[in-house]
């Protein structure tokens, strides 16, 4: 049984590309290459057991990448997007070991700088947090969740990433007008460079989370 089918996240990265590479090329281009990969199994891989090898193959990668850099948080990040990833293609037992994992990287990048990619931390946690099992299963948490959302559209308004995640959880709250807002605006992020295939994509799933709210609205009317 699949229980965490809806995690599949990735996190904002041009301007942090950009913020990286000043300082090590190297680590950009293998967060770069992480972030496409990201891309390309989600969006472009469409058969569920082959999605599910890439995303493991990518974990495996990013755990290398992690590795070569232990006092660089962008992968430990990626790393935890990535396992967060494959944990929604996998059978429920497995699941729950990468939801972990994916909270434990992402603390110890939260240690070493808590304003990494541009908010990607919080934005990444945010959708955890709503998305896993509570207690006794998991350590899911809508109030954590609502913490971390609202700090990640903070620190990053325009985000595409931050917007749709925010206003996903809202939905699933019951907040339709303030989560159809928070989608709309979603839709005017502007285009991460390199991230061409993966903002095709995200824009897509927008679209259909403000289609499903529309009839939710249309419900309370």
């Amino acid at each position: 049984m699949r229980i965490f089918s809806t995690i599949l996240f990735v996190a904002a990265l041009g301007l942090s590309q950009q913020a990286i590479a000043a300082d090590n090329p190297a680590l950009t281009s293998d967060i770069a290459k992480l972030a496409q990969g990201w891309d390309h199994a989600k969006y472009e891989v469409t058969d569920k057991d082959q999605q599910q090898q890439a995303m493991a193959a990518l974990s495996d990668e990013a755990d290398k990448v992690t590795a070569h850099y232990p006092n660089a948080p962008e992968p430990l990040i990626w790393n935890a997007i990535i396992k967060s990833s494959e944990a929604g293609l996998s059978g429920s037992f497995t699941a729950l070991g990468l939801v972990k994992d994916s909270r434990k990287l992402l603390e110890q990048a939260e240690a070493i700088d808590p304003n990494a990619m541009d908010g990607a931390i919080s934005i990444t946690l945010g959708s955890l947090y709503y998305q896993v099992p509570g207690f006794p299963i998991s350590f899911g948490s809508d109030k954590k969740a609502r913490k971390y959302l609202e700090k990640a559209v903070a620190s990053a308004p325009n985000d595409i990433d931050a917007n749709y995640f925010y206003g996903d959880f809202l939905m699933k709250q019951g907040d339709y007008r303030k989560a159809d807002a928070v989608l709309q605006h979603a839709l005017e992020a502007p285009s991460r460079p390199g991230r061409e295939v993966g903002d095709k994509g995200r824009r897509q799933e927008v679209k259909e989370l403000l289609t499903e709210l529309d009839q939710k609205l249309d419900h309370q009317s």
